[in-house]
């Protein structure tokens, strides 16, 4: 059964570990102003000086937000928390706005916990959001005709999610009713604001939730149980895939992958074909991963013999020598001004060098054949080919070099991107996502801020 208790805040929030503070988005509807009033009690109660930011985004999309945000502010004033009120500027888009006020609120989160210095968002979605997240995905699938369903939408939202590989979006109230949270609210006498837009029939969501209040308690908590069977399904994918990554990947030379071809021994295929699909999207810099009927058609294929393939824009080269997978050279970013910036949804650059004259681009072919790839960690040839899809520093037609072949380090910094898991990782595939950053040499992930790092 879902917890209906009225006092929770021991058990929602005695796992989480405040050390370096929590912002809690707070919109002042009625899930968020309870997270609120919750939150407050558990710390003043556990960690009195914990840094604790309360960020309401005004979407500007309707006439009665910055009331609102506003009704928010006096809220946390009467409870001596502090507040912040953060706008979402510039032109709306006409399509997909849901999805765009989404990534914009979550953006102007993050931005205000690093100003904080905090690394941790806290957010009232409830178990009615994970009811409605699920439903939702279980429909778009069903409709393209995805075979994965199991195994990845049904888990729904995660206890956790890292953002941007940089703050933990917290999700302490996914084991809680609507209506619960609202129990809580009326014995504190704490009135809330219904956004009109959660009604309008034009989203998805509001129509979900339309049909969802006509079923039964039952039929939701028979969905949630669901949903948790298919989040340890997904945790148990996404070990095993990453064990396979340890143990049959390796990295000759930047950009280039080698997968033992022991990957293909008959055994646990379904984690082999997932690794295969996260190596992939990664090497590509493809936020989605690839098909699963084209990427078990491509696993079939290598089973089969020695091959020369492409999917979502990475080359797959079976030899010998191993299965080898790097950038294919079609379709690389032009040559632009340097900064800071994500290149090719693959690499992470941090210029330290604020020369006007410098460009980003693709080493390309001809300067990669001037690099010394060393000897036998693989065929020279591919060590070249996937280098030369590698950003480089150019000046005045002349190429400068890569960081660490030849380039100066304290010139620019370029880090690779898990580019599946680079906006979003849910913490079900921590583990996946913490074996492709070790062989990649990507940033370390950053610790769950649970107790005992559980995934939950």
């Amino acid at each position: 059964m879902l917890d209906t208790e009225l006092d929770l805040s021991t058990n929602l929030f005695s796992h989480i570990d405040f050390a370096s503070g929590a912002v809690a988005a707070v919109s002042g509807g009625s899930d968020s102003t309870a997270l609120l009033l919750l939150l407050k009690h558990h710390l003043d109660r556990t960690a009195p000086a914990t840094r604790l930011l309360a960020v309401t985004i005004d979407h500007g999309l309707r006439s009665g937000s910055a009331a609102e945000a506003q009704t928010v502010a006096k809220l946390c004033a009467t409870l001596g928390i502090s507040h912040r009120i953060l706008t979402w500027s510039g032109p709306k888009p006409s399509t997909g706005l849901p999805a765009a006020a989404r990534e914009a609120r979550y953006r102007l989160l993050a931005e205000a916990a690093q100003t904080e210095g905090i690394g941790m968002i806290l957010t009232g979605h409830t178990a009615d959001d994970q009811a409605e997240t699920v439903l939702m995905r279980h429909a778009r699938d069903e409709g393209q005709g995805h075979a994965e369903m199991a195994g990845r939408g049904l888990a729904g939202m995660a206890p956790a999610t890292l953002y941007d590989w940089r703050e933990w979006i917290v999700r302490p109230l996914l084991g809680l009713r609507r209506a619960a949270l609202r129990d809580v609210l009326r014995r504190q006498n704490v009135g809330w604001a219904d956004d009109p837009t959660n009604i309008d029939a034009a989203f998805e969501r509001p129509r979900v939730r339309a049909a969802l209040a006509g079923e039964s308690v039952e039929h939701v908590e028979g969905m949630l149980m669901l949903a948790g069977q298919a989040a340890l399904e997904r945790r148990q994918l996404g070990a095993s895939a990453a064990d396979l990554i340890d143990r049959f990947a390796s990295q000759p030379a930047i950009g280039l992958i080698r997968l033992d071809p022991c990957l293909l021994s008959p055994g646990d295929e379904r984690a082999a074909v997932y690794a295969l699909r996260i190596l992939l999207a990664t090497t590509g810099g493809i936020a989605f991963l690839p098909d699963q009927a084209r990427s078990e058609a491509l696993f079939g294929r290598l089973r089969a013999g020695f091959l020369c393939a492409t999917l979502s824009r990475t080359v797959v080269d079976s030899r010998r020598s191993g299965i080898f997978l790097r950038r294919e050279a079609r379709g690389l970013p032009a040559a632009a001004a340097a900064g800071s910036i994500l290149w090719d949804g693959r690499r992470r650059i941090t210029l330290n060098d604020s020369s006007s004259a410098l460009l980003i681009a693709s080493l390309g072919t001809a300067a990669a054949k001037r690099l010394a790839t060393g000897e036998g960690k693989a065929p020279p040839s591919l060590m070249r080919a996937a280098l030369a899809a590698e950003p480089a520093l150019w000046q005045a037609g002349e190429c400068l070099g890569l960081p660490g072949y030849g380039l100066k380090s304290a010139m620019v910094e370029v880090r690779p991107v898990v580019t599946p898991f680079g906006r979003f990782l849910p913490s079900f595939d921590l583990a996946l996502a913490r074996a492709v950053a070790g062989l990649i040499g990507a940033a370390p992930v950053p610790p769950l801020p649970f107790s005992g790092h559980s995934a939950g």
